[in-house]
This record gives structure tokens, C-alpha cells and sequence, in this order.
């Protein structure tokens, strides 16, 4: 079954009446999930944010039905051991629906605000790197475990409680590069994010990523294949034409980036990229306070695909 959910940018001017108010929305119009970026900011301007773990956490205790997680949690913000001890304790409290996203961080800006140490692309990479095998390893193994990073270290650490989960909260890796991130998803990830790119894009990308799950002993199956974009919705054609001035660029119905148009014109584009391999979507919604407009989106959309 295809499933539908939403992406919220936490920096945009997220608070806890707007991030309550989405949640109980999307739980009670029949969303899968509500995912959400881990920013400090992305300005100028800077705009009201929640600290990604606190918000997850509430997620957790109020709601019931749907997944969540961060989209993605970046290596540079926090050691990965904590960032695997607060998913895991985070996924039980939900009763296992977090799914745990990480990347490698890429806004040098809030990085320098909050002096956060910035690395080039080939240490973050690195850094990654360490950070999945240190997050795969205790999620894994009910014995203590070592590991010598260049950059993370255990030493017969062991995650405490053990996860209810068998292998804790599953792990998904977002990016469209072929070099380095789908390599890193063959091996370490249980889904596969993909980030604003063209249907045909995705259709590509899904092929080489079996061939890579082959060649490390995986299955295809093995790893959900999901896409993040944006989505440009409304009831009527000015409203969409008046979204689509706000946020002008090419549009292809028939090889889509973003979703635009009113329902039927965002059902037949979500099925190109159903066509493609992908499997969740998580629709960027920007408009935090238009529910109105997230209740029309689920009334027109989600029944063709939430069956």
C-alpha cells in the first residue's frame, strides 16, 4: 500500500501550537506519518523552531497511529550515541513508531551561529560514516560492543534498556546522490529517501540501488524506498496558480518534481511516482496553519492510495 504523510520544516516558524495542532491533525484525517526537519535555523530571517528530539518525544506520547521522525537528524548536531540512546527510548515510548532518520548536515550557516563545528563534504561523509556503524551496532547487539572510528568510538558499550524492538527503531538515509549515499543505504539503511527529484529521477535511482542491496547480500525488499517533496495543493485552480507564482518553476505532469494542482492533478502525479518504486511519501506542507487546506488534501488524495 502506498503511503502519505507529511514533512514540516521545524525552522519555518514551527511552535508547540502549531506542531500540536499538526500532529492531532494528521493523526485524525488519516495521515501515515508526520516527519520533520532538524534545523537550528535557516535564515535570514530566523523564525521560531522546536528542538527536534523534545518534539519527537511529544509526538510519541500524543499521538497513537501514525510514524514519525526526523528528516534527518545530522551527524554534526549531536554524538551518535546520544542521538541512538534518545531514538530508542523515543520509539518505545511511541510504541514503536519512530523511524531514524540521519545525514551528514549541510547548513553551514546555523552550524557557525551555534558554533557547531562545520567539516568539508569528505569529513561529514566520514563522520557519517562512524556514526552508522556506532548506531547500528548498539541498536543491534544485547552484548557489549567496541568500534574505532575516525571520529566515534565504543568502547563494550551497550544500549540500556535493550529496545523493544527487536533491532530498534528503523534506520533511513535521505539523499539522491549515487556515489555515497545509496552505497550507504545498501548497507546500513531499512529505507531510502529521496530527496525533490523528477519521477524518472527515482525510477533510476531505485534500479541501482537493488543492484547495490544484491551485491551486499540484501534483498531488494529489504529497504523502503520513500520521497520527500514539496507539494502545492488547493481546492481550486487559482489557488494553485496563486501558490504556483509564489513558487515558480518548471513542471512537468508527466516526469513531476513537486506535487501541484488541485486533487485529481496531485493523485495522477503521485502515481508517476508510484510508478517509480516509491513507496511513503512525505509531502512538504508549508502552510502550518491552513488546515483547511490539509483537510482537503486528505479528503481529495488519500483515499486513492489509503485503501
Amino acid at each position: 500500500m502506498t503511503q502519505i504523510g507529511l514533512m514540516i520544516e521545524g525552522q519555518w516558524g514551527l511552535n508547540w501550537e502549531r506542531w500540536q495542532r499538526i500532529l492531532k491533525n494528521a493523526e485524525e484525517l488519516g495521515f501515515q506519518c508526520v516527519f520533520r526537519s532538524d534545523h537550528y535555523t535557516i535564515g535570514p530571517p530566523d523564525l521560531d523552531s522546536l528542538e527536534t528530539w523534545v518534539s519527537l518525544t511529544y509526538a510519541a506520547s500524543h499521538t497513537s497511529r501514525i510514524e514519525f521522525g526526523p528528516l534527518v537528524a545530522p551527524t554534526t548536531f549531536r554524538h551518535p550515541a546520544l542521538t541512538t540512546r534518545m531514538a530508542a527510548a523515543v520509539d518505545d515510548l511511541s510504541g514503536g513508531r519512530l523511524v531514524l532518520g540521519i545525514g551528514i548536515g549541510w547548513h553551514e550557516r546555523e552550524h557557525k551561529q551555534f558554533g557547531i563545528p562545520f567539516y568539508d563534504v569528505p569529513t561529514r561523509i566520514a563522520m557519517f560514516e562512524d556514526a552508522l556503524e556506532v548506531t547500528t551496532r548498539l541498536l543491534k547487539s544485547d552484548v557489549p560492543v567496541s568500534y574505532s572510528g575516525q571520529h566515534y568510538s565504543l568502547d563494550e558499550a551497550i544500549l540500556l534498556a535493550r529496545p523493544k524492538r527487536p533491532a530498534g527503531p528503523p534506520i533511513l538515509i535521505g539523499g539522491n546522490g549515487q556515489k555515497k549515499t545509496l552505497p550507504l543505504v545498501a548497507k546500513y539503511a531499512d529505507e531510502w529517501n529521496a530527496v525533490a527529484i523528477a519521477a524518472s529521477e527515482v525510477k533510476a535511482r531505485n534500479a541501482r540501488l537493488d543492484e547495490l542491496l544484491q551485491q551486499n547480500g540484501r534483498k531488494p525488499a529489504d529497504v523502503k524506498r520513500s520521497l520527500m517533496t514539496r507539494i502545492l495543493f488547493g481546492t481550486t485552480d487559482a489557488q494553485v496558480k496563486a501558490k504556483l507564482e509564489a513558487e515558480p518553476g518548471e513542471q512537468n505532469a508527466a516526469d513531476p518534481v513537486r506535487i501541484i494542482g488541485t486533487g485529481s492533478a496531485a493523485v495522477d502525479q503521485i502515481g508517476r511516482f508510484v510508478e517509480a518504486g516509491v513507496q511513503r511519501f512525505m509531502l512538504r506542507w508549508d502552510e502550518y496553519d491552513d488546515l483547511a487546506g490539509l483537510e482537503a488534501l486528505a479528503r481529495d488524495v488519500l483515499p486513492h492510495f489509503h485503501k
